[in-house]
């Protein structure tokens, strides 16, 4: 009998578990949307996700509510692209590499070298904001919101100072990520290609030695404490957003679906006001933690010619010349 009652205990808890595909809300009950982010519970991420919970279950009168996986306990990013398009997860907080994977025209934002101030970013965005949701849309996903995860710069455990330096390293690419590798290839280096949640053990082990990476992230995920140097200047920023199978979002009430894109816009404005303060609050943490500032302005033009080519030869692979020309125009208005 005992056997019996616990069989039925563990199918009834099973429902609950990510990566079940059972209905998530009982009769009468309400829908609760699983959602993946790899961001450290205890983070500022964490915890805004937290309230953005709380208040979206309040507007909704408890008619949804949303239940968050943090720290990457359902992986990396193509996991958790490759768990809502199964039915497993329902909604994630994801950046450039995800973007990338469901609306690849998406990366021109993070071309090497072409925006690389914020401003710059909102303009472009601004701009190009409907289009590339309607892509989303297109995919079978909804994009709740945009959001950002700092200046992407180059950390290094190794000295370098010009891009040729970067041949006798490891460098770390995403899977998942053609920009960093096509620059990389530029270079012509040859990337490690792991997934972010391999990274700190490859640093552990200097499979990896190079990483791309904000400052927030940088202490966030811990990445620091195996690297010994970072470029004073970035050459891109992290883009992200939140995301949500449309067949999920759908099954919401109309007003609840304005609901969740209204508190998640709400959440996502709240992180903007933390995120630039806390990166350059990081950057100054780092370098009072023994991390080595690396000028590259000795050999920008160096640089900035590895970033033109790179740009072109992902023109036609990963997003159109057209594209990138006219982000590449709505970069200089700023």
């Amino acid at each position: 009998m005992w056997k019996r009652s616990f069989a039925i205990a563990f199918a009834i808890a099973a429902m609950f578990l990510p990566g079940s595909n059972v209905p998530r809300a009982a009769a009468n009950g309400p829908l609760v949307i699983r959602y993946a982010s790899l961001a450290p519970p205890s983070s500022a991420f964490g915890k805004v996700l937290k309230a953005w919970g709380r208040q979206f279950k309040k507007e909704t009168e408890g008619r949804a509510e949303l239940r968050f996986y943090t720290g990457g306990s359902q992986g990396d990013e193509r996991d958790f692209i490759r768990k809502i398009r199964a039915g497993q997860i329902d909604a994630a907080g994801i950046t450039t590499t995800g973007m990338g994977m469901i609306v690849r025209p998406i990366l021109v934002l993070t071309a090497p070298g072409l925006i690389t101030e914020m401003d710059q970013l909102v303009h472009v965005r601004g701009a190009l904001r409907g289009r590339f949701e309607e892509m989303f849309r297109s995919a079978g996903f909804e994009l709740l919101t945009w959001g950002d995860g700092g200046k992407n710069r180059l950390f290094s455990a190794q000295p370098f100072a010009r891009p040729s330096d970067l041949k006798a390293g490891r460098p770390w690419a995403w899977k998942d990520d053609p920009v960093f590798a096509g620059y990389l290839g530029v270079i012509g280096a040859n990337p490690v290609r792991v997934g972010a949640n391999e990274v700190y053990g490859g640093l552990q082990t200097r499979m990896i030695d190079t990483v791309p990476s904000s400052c927030i992230m940088a202490v966030a995920i811990q990445w620091y404490t195996k690297l010994n140097y970072m470029a004073e200047q970035n050459f891109n920023i992290l883009i992200g957003g939140s995301i949500i199978k449309k067949e999920v979002f759908d099954q919401l009430l109309p007003g609840d679906r304005k609901i969740l894109l209204d508190t998640a816009e709400r959440g996502a404005r709240a992180i903007d006001k933390f995120v630039l303060r806390d990166d350059e609050n990081a950057y100054r943490t780092l370098v009072e933690r023994g991390i080595r500032v690396v000028d590259l302005s000795p050999h920008q033009a160096e640089w900035d010619a590895v970033a033109e080519q790179a740009r072109q030869q992902l023109a036609g692979r990963v997003y159109s010349k057209s594209l990138l020309a006219e982000v590449t125009r709505l970069a200089s208005e700023k």
